[in-house]
């Protein structure tokens, strides 16, 4: 296994990042040159007619006055990280798609989101779960992709620029671009070890944009993280439901836990292809074969049109409906904790 360093070391007064490897037998992950990641589309970006109408359905991608009395019902609880010593697996939510992760020893964050409110949205509606504050040395964070909701600038600028990223292919310039050394960048397929834990980067249904010019001009997609004792997380990011599920669950068997999106689905017609209901996102899991499922992308910003609690309570009966034990659907408030 080759080894990999950073030509920039981290500074005196913190703790060095574990060093990341390759495994040999897969392409070392780099900069990626393409102009455009198009071809990995699940289905075709909303054309003139699709926009027209949502422009004429106003307020459709918003919950109506009545779903929203509903907001002060969100489970949220926020605390400070409860104790995970090296050994053990736990998962904190954040809220939206961020967790903090403890895996192997490391602490990692997935596409963190602290701000109050993200361009384009109204401000959040629960409170961050857990305050930045109380976070332990994060060792390395992960991005899905480029969307603001899930690579927020403000929140990324409070971690040193040293801290290990691991992004999609084609978004490591944004994290040059901002003095971050330690920048792995894969495709799909790819993986990349730091300090034991193993990050294998895995499709999701989706797609990218951050500015007017640039759609789809990096990749987009999931994680799968790996223990030294062989535990996994899926970590879907953002993703509508679709074959890659099944892909993944083959070449990653076993994965103890799926973090999925149950949230952000109405109106149908134009978020099916992008967003997973909370029955698909049941699905979804059964397709990965993972054991649990932590539902997640719901209770933080309002995105979309279905009232504030059923993706909740619709998730619950489609576990219900699948006979699954009830003690394997991780349906944590935001701040809430769990451990394997």
């Amino acid at each position: 296994m080759t080894q990999q360093r950073d030509p920039v070391p981290a500074p005196a007064a913190l703790a060095p990042a574990p060093a990341a490897t390759t495994r040999p037998e897969e392409p070392a992950p780099g900069r990626h040159r393409r102009r455009s990641y198009r071809d990995r589309l699940t289905a075709p970006l909303p054309g003139v007619r699709a926009v027209t109408r949502l422009a004429r359905e106003a307020g459709a991608l918003r919950p109506g006055t009545e779903a929203r009395r509903d907001v002060p019902l969100l489970p949220c609880a926020p605390a400070p990280l409860p104790p995970a010593g090296p050994g053990v697996l736990a998962l904190t939510w954040a809220g939206h798609a961020s967790w903090i992760l403890r895996i192997g020893g490391l602490t990692v964050l997935t596409d963190p989101v602290w701000s109050h409110r993200i361009l384009g949205t109204p401000p959040r509606v629960t409170p961050v779960g857990v305050p930045w504050a109380s976070l332990p040395p994060v060792d390395a964070v992960v991005i899905s992709h480029n969307h603001y909701d899930h690579l927020d600038a403000p929140t990324l600028r409070r971690l040193p620029r040293t801290t290990p990223v691991l992004v999609p292919a084609g978004l490591g310039r944004w994290f040059r671009r901002r003095r971050f050394t330690r920048v792995h960048e894969l495709d799909w397929w790819q993986g990349r070890e730091i300090g034991g834990v193993t990050f294998d980067f895995v499709p999701a249904h989706h797609w990218s944009r951050r500015g007017l010019l640039d759609t789809c001009r990096t990749l987009w997609g999931g994680w799968v993280l790996t223990d030294p004792q062989g535990r996994k997380v899926h970590f879907a990011g953002d993703t509508g439901y679709g074959h890659w599920f099944t892909e993944i669950g083959r070449r990653h068997p076993g994965i103890d836990l799926t973090l999925m999106p149950i949230g952000a689905y109405a109106p149908r017609w134009w978020l099916r292809d992008v967003h997973c209901d909370p029955e698909e996102a049941v699905a979804a899991c059964a397709d990965l074969g993972a054991r649990r499922m932590a539902p997640m992308h719901w209770a933080t910003f309002l995105l979309s049109a279905e009232p504030v609690l059923e993706p909740l309570t619709r998730v619950r009966a489609a576990w219900a409906r699948t006979g699954r034990p009830r003690e394997d659907l991780w349906d944590l408030p935001v701040g809430g904790s769990r451990a394997l």
